[in-house]
């Protein structure tokens, strides 16, 4: 097999190829045989007619037929041979095919173009630090004793920390009911932080069988255009209950816990630390979310289209099976793919600058990685090493670590700016 690789452009590569027809022979003959299964003969039971009849008959035609599949096969082949990359769908754009003499192909791909690097080591990139609130803490505490949670029924709302349970009908502007829009025994926690503040207000010092009016201001797109849509409610109380909380004992406090607490003290302890790890985690994935973009930045340019037009099929596909498994239904696809589309070309242009800085700065994955990885997932799994590294190398799991060894060093070789997240996110509103 002779193989000539073309470089079209810094983004293109186009792969000549030459066979004897002596080197695809047994591919030839395999697709006779794929052939006959499906060809009825007269005098024979169907798939069984001699394969020198079927040669001499449909010969020619099983042949140009097959030379296509045969080309894409050995251009793979082709691709393992010269260490080739190709990042997009192949495009066949010649083929000359002689029975008895040669197969011949051209095949054109888009490859991870080379960049001039610039700028993507010691800047100066913002981190948001997060300060856990005693506030934080009291509101994951309450969540947590819900389901421990009594209600004893009382004659007034005194305060925020009541259920009540209301007839809802809506009203037009002079207050008429508007028939078919009313909603009976409606149950309303008032603490909780998503119901609308004028429900809380107004519905306090109110007693049973007394109403209260509130309304909410309802914001959507026709395309361009921005629709306000007012509604207005009369809400007669059928029911008022007081939230009781539960004693913080031991018991509630080792259920709430899961075990890991017995006093008040650990309990707070315990979930201020688990808000501090959350906000570490936090802060580091803004942090390299907000390093890579810089990076991409200040290394712009227009990734391969194909490229982009794979990665956004792979978004898109990945969605539509996270609807499947969450059983999401009436899916918009046209408004998921323009959601996309920016994400794709941004994931394009980060995986090649990626590369590029793999490259500059000599960092690998070798197999002896790998290797040990597998030996450590073969331990708690109980499948075996060569399998693993065979899988990992399958699933592409070496890029995932080369990327996270990337990461590490661009992290290690920029400098952080620690910001106070909240005075940042103000600072934001303000613009």
């Amino acid at each position: 097999m002779e193989v000539k690789v073309i470089q079209i452009s810094d983004a293109e590569q186009e792969i000549e190829v030459n066979l004897t027809y002596d080197e695809i022979l047994t591919d030839i003959e395999e697709a006779y045989k794929e052939e006959r299964k499906n060809i009825s003969i007269d005098g024979f039971r169907k798939g069984k007619a001699p394969i020198g009849i079927v040669k001499k008959l449909y010969g020619e035609s099983i042949e140009y037929k097959a030379s296509e599949k045969i080309a894409t096969k050995k251009f793979w082949v082709a691709v393992n041979q010269e260490k080739l990359k190709p990042i997009s769908t192949p495009q066949l754009v010649d083929i000359d095919f002689v029975i008895g003499s040669k197969l011949f192909f051209k095949v054109k791909y888009e490859i991870k173009p080379k960049l001039e690097l610039k700028n993507y080591k010691s800047l100066e990139i913002e981190k948001p630090i997060f300060k856990v609130k005693e506030d934080d803490i009291q509101k994951e505490i309450d969540h947590l004793l819900k389901p421990y949670l009594k209600y004893e029924t009382v004659e007034a709302v005194d305060d925020r920390d009541h259920r009540i349970t209301v007839n809802l009908q809506r009203i037009d502007e002079n207050g008429i009911a508007m028939i078919g829009h009313r909603s009976e025994n409606m149950v309303i926690v008032l603490n909780d932080e998503k119901v609308n503040p004028q429900i809380r207000e107004n519905a306090l010092g109110k007693k049973v069988s007394e109403s209260f009016n509130f309304s909410f201001v309802d914001e959507h797109h026709h395309g361009d255009e921005l629709h306000k849509e007012e509604f207005k409610y009369d809400a007669e109380i059928t029911k008022i209950e007081k939230i009781v909380k539960p004693e913080l004992n031991e018991e509630i406090i080792q259920k709430i816990s899961n075990n890991k607490s017995k006093t008040v003290n650990e309990l707070n302890e315990l979930m201020h630390k688990n808000f501090s790890d959350y906000y570490t985690k936090q802060s580091d994935e803004i942090f390299v979310n907000n390093l890579l973009n810089e990076i991409v930045k200040n290394n712009d340019f227009t990734p391969p289209s194909g490229y982009v037009e794979n990665i956004h099929h792979r978004l898109i596909e990945i969605e539509k099976e996270n609807a499947k498994r969450y059983k999401m239904k009436n899916i918009d696809e046209k408004a998921i793919a323009e959601y996309f589309k920016p994400r794709a070309e941004w994931n394009a242009k980060w995986q090649i600058v990626l590369e590029n800085i793999a490259e500059v700065e000599n960092l690998k994955v070798e197999d002896s990685e790998l290797e040990k990885l597998a030996k450590q997932e073969a331990e708690k799994t109980g499948i075996s090493v060569q399998k693993l590294i065979k899988y990992y190398k399958d699933s592409n799991r070496d890029e995932t670590l080369l990327e996270d060894k990337v990461i590490k060093f661009l992290k290690e070789n920029n400098n952080t700016k620690e910001v106070n997240a909240e005075e940042k996110l103000q600072e934001k509103k303000g613009k």
